[in-house]
């Protein structure tokens, strides 16, 4: 029997949630910061987005629209959907929190790959439901063993595509593979934090699914493309018995007015978005093919971020790289708590950044003194 309890007590699952960690922000004392630990925009944000947020701030006083309707209808414009079928959050773990409290209950399970994105398990534990982990193959989801998770207790499948923090991605005929071998009672979520980056003609977001059938959500985000991090906006486009649940338990104010003026900009702004696909374009490969020239795997991405691998060997691991980069002013992410300890995930930043890292990487490879 155990000891008797002197302080309230939260429900099981919650002490089994490990603290999400956010990449490094800091370094050190006197060194030019490179922040490419957090798969933020090189670019900034829209100035049309920033004049929208400093619009703002004479009606602080003000409660936000409680539905984000100027955000929902931009959103809905620019991408050609109905914004009834629109939900928006406090970046999109808010919605992904949303769905497992709305959805899973204890005895419930949610499945979601070997080194998908951490916010699903914590969600899931939160709800009182226990986390299945598919195993992926080579860094890339498979379909045949997130089905073969699959139970009578399953209600949600995460899906991050393309999935953070690998870079890569399901083709949409696998994607449709996976939804058709899902009982309809499963709730599929695509989450396509990513997908304004992804130029491969066999890749869709999810936006067809959602409109064709009642179990499948994609989820948004503001925060990588628009470079809006800091203000966290997030949305999802669900059926609307979805939509219907999500907003009987959203905060009635979940969005920010400050937000919603900027994201509503941000997203018409296409000339910022094609400038910021145009970067990533060139910067992806240059650095991709740049790392493997100084002998290091990297797995193939199509996002904003390449996940590099090191050698198992003393002197030339992930975590000496990484202390190693963080003294020159470079903060790189570590993903040891993505089940990947001997590999850094790199942020594509702006020209010099990434000269920067590859240049000290071929130091640190070549035995340079950690100075």
């Amino acid at each position: 029997m155990s000891a008797e309890r002197t302080i309230p007590w939260p429900k099981s699952g919650i002490l089994d949630i490990s603290v999400y960690v956010p990449g490094k922000s800091k370094a050190p004392s006197g060194v030019r910061l490179h922040k490419l630990s957090s798969n933020e925009s090189p670019l900034g944000a829209s100035p049309k987005a920033v004049d929208a947020h400093q619009q703002v701030t004479n009606t602080l006083h003000r409660y936000p629209d409680p539905s984000s309707e100027p955000l929902r209808e931009a959103i809905a414009e620019m991408h050609g959907l109905n914004p009834d079928n629109i939900v928006c959050g406090n970046g999109s773990d808010d919605i992904l929190s949303l769905l497992a409290n709305a959805y899973l209950a204890p005895g419930d399970e949610a499945i979601f790959t070997e080194h998908g994105f951490l916010v699903y398990r914590i969600a899931i534990l939160a709800a009182g439901a226990k986390p299945v982990v598919a195993p992926e193959s080579n860094c890339f989801a498979d379909v045949d063993a997130i089905l073969g998770c699959v139970t009578d207790k399953t209600k949600i499948v995460f899906l991050a595509n393309p999935n953070n923090p690998t870079g890569t991605y399901l083709p949409i005929d696998e994607v449709r593979r996976l939804h058709e071998g899902l009982p309809d009672t499963v709730l599929l979520v695509l989450d396509a934090a990513y997908a304004e980056y992804v130029r491969r003609n066999n890749y869709e977001s999810g936006i067809e699914l959602v409109s064709a059938y009642s179990n499948v959500v994609m989820t948004r985000t503001f925060s990588k493309i628009y470079g809006l991090a800091a203000l966290r906006i997030g949305w999802a486009y669900a059926p609307g018995h979805v939509i219907d649940v999500i907003n009987r338990v959203r905060g009635p104010f979940n969005v920010n007015a400050a937000a919603i003026a900027a994201g509503a900009a941000a997203i018409r702004d296409r000339m910022h978005l094609e400038r910021s696909i145009t970067h990533n374009e060139e910067w992806l490969k240059w650095t991709n093919d740049a790392l493997e020239a100084i002998g290091l795997k990297v797995t193939p991405s199509v996002a904003n971020f390449i996940l590099v691998h090191f050698p198992d060997q003393k002197g030339k691991t992930a975590a000496e790289a990484e202390q190693f980069l963080t003294k020159h002013g470079y903060l790189l992410r570590g993903v040891e708590g993505y089940g990947l300890p001997n590999a850094l995930r790199m942020t594509i930043g702006d020209e010099e950044a990434n000269r920067g890292v590859v240049s000290a990487l071929a130091q640190f490879l070549n035995g340079a003194a950690d100075v």
